[in-house]
């Protein structure tokens, strides 16, 4: 990257960070090249603080957070956004709630005040909530069909057994039936609140003016009891493979999941492994495995590999969709890539087209508003330090050819991986 480049990346000088009174941490970075503002951020109330019973009651919770508050209805707030033509919505994850919007700059207030109102005063109507209720229903009745959601499903399961992460966010259908409304507020009251929120703004407004506006909208809101995220519970290592098989009658596709742990995201050797990755199933046409399994053999629709790193332990994965007769064969040709990839890693050509694509598409990723706020709030979350992408060129080139082989055969043993397959 040239000096221009790396001057227009985030970095703490042009990244201002301030902590409000009540423990909100507002991160803000000015751009005037354009009229917009985007806003980001994530707070407590993910599935990790769900009971197995009422598994989906955080997603739950976070869909009905803007279908009805004290001062707006569901259209009401609709009505509001589209008038000025602005966006805002709730997502719901493992560890946190998660919220984003976009406006012009002078319907910021609007937006923060929307923003508030659904955190702070969601009244769960009884009418939306089982409005709500259906389409989740029919989504987990679409999911009981696809052969791809289930073998990840079943994948998770086993790979992160009696642990958050092998729990489906979205629930089962008995859970969803079970949860009541009190649920729904009770949830919220207890793990709803300002402690260890984040909110970022990218935009045409300067940074401390971006705080003020955060400040006046959500510096007020106090929560007592507020509950603390518990503890993630220890993993035991894969000691053995472990294959197993989710029947789908009357499907033309299976589909299979091959995986294993992976690093946390702020684990030093993420990047060697991320590297690893894109050479195993990403680079090109899906890497070794899309060439090995969908290009050289014709024996899949799609195939490629992927890396989930998070803040707990990651899974890294291959991934296929494949004619139900073929499953076995793909199975046999991934294996003997694992095997091929465990023991003698990548070329100097891989690795550099490797490296010189994470390093190319960088500012491709800080083109935009939203881009920009979800890339400050990442190194944020996950410790990187606000200077990671002044350092990241130096980072993704300082992996050698042993270190990405080195972090292949740290996690990836092709006699202990779970094997999830979903189909006829």
């Amino acid at each position: 990257m040239n000096a221009k480049t790396i001057n227009s990346l985030p970095s703490p000088e042009d990244i201002y960070q301030s902590v409000l009174p009540n423990g909100i941490t507002v991160l803000a970075r000015a751009n005037f090249n354009s009229p917009a503002v985007n806003i980001s951020g994530y707070l407590s109330g993910g599935s990790i603080f769900e009971t197995d019973e009422k598994l989906g009651l955080a997603g739950f919770v976070s869909s009905m957070l803007m279908r009805g508050t004290q001062r707006y209805t569901f259209d009401s707030i609709y009505n509001e956004l589209e008038t000025v033509g602005a966006s805002l919505g709730f997502n719901s994850g493992v560890h946190n709630a998660s919220f984003g919007g976009r406006s012009l700059v002078e319907d910021l207030p609007l937006l923060l005040n929307l923003l508030a109102e659904a955190l702070f005063h969601p009244t769960f109507p009884k009418a939306e909530m089982e409005r709500l209720r259906a389409q989740i229903l029919t989504g987990l009745a679409l999911r009981e069909q696809d052969t791809s959601d289930m073998a990840d499903m079943l994948f998770e399961r086993h790979l992160y057994p009696d642990h958050p992460y092998g729990k489906p966010t979205d629930g089962y259908v008995e859970t969803i039936q079970s949860i009541t409304r009190k649920d729904l507020a009770a949830f919220h009251r207890l793990n709803y609140g300002p402690r260890g929120m984040v909110v970022g703004i990218v935009g045409a407004i300067q940074p401390k003016k971006a705080v003020e506006a955060v400040a006046k909208a959500l510096g007020g809101w106090s929560v007592s009891g507020q509950k603390e995220p518990p503890a993630l519970p220890p993993l035991k290592p894969l000691r053995k493979m472990i294959r197993k098989h989710h029947r789908i009658e009357g499907k033309s596709q299976s589909d299979l999941v091959v995986g294993t742990f992976a690093p946390y995201r702020k684990s030093p050797d993420f990047m060697a492994v991320s590297l690893a990755n894109s050479v195993l199933g990403q680079f090109g046409m899906m890497g070794r495995i899309g060439h090995v399994v969908r290009e050289k053999s014709g024996l899949a629709y799609y195939a490629y590999s992927s890396l989930n790193a998070g803040a707990g332990p990651g899974s890294w994965e291959v991934s296929a969709g494949v004619n139900p007769k073929n499953l076995n064969k793909a199975l046999e040709l991934i294996d003997a890539e694992l095997r091929r990839f465990v023991k003698s890693g990548v070329t100097k050509q891989e690795l550099a087209d490797s490296q010189a694509n994470y390093i190319g598409r960088l500012p491709l990723s800080f083109e935009s508003n939203g881009g920009m706020v979800s890339a400050i709030l990442n190194i944020h979350r996950h410790q990187l330090g606000m200077d990671y992408y002044q350092r990241y060129e130096g980072l993704v080139r300082s992996v050698t050819r042993d270190d990405v082989v080195e972090a292949a055969r740290r996690y990836i043993n092709p006699d202990r991986m779970i094997v999830a397959t979903a189909g006829p």
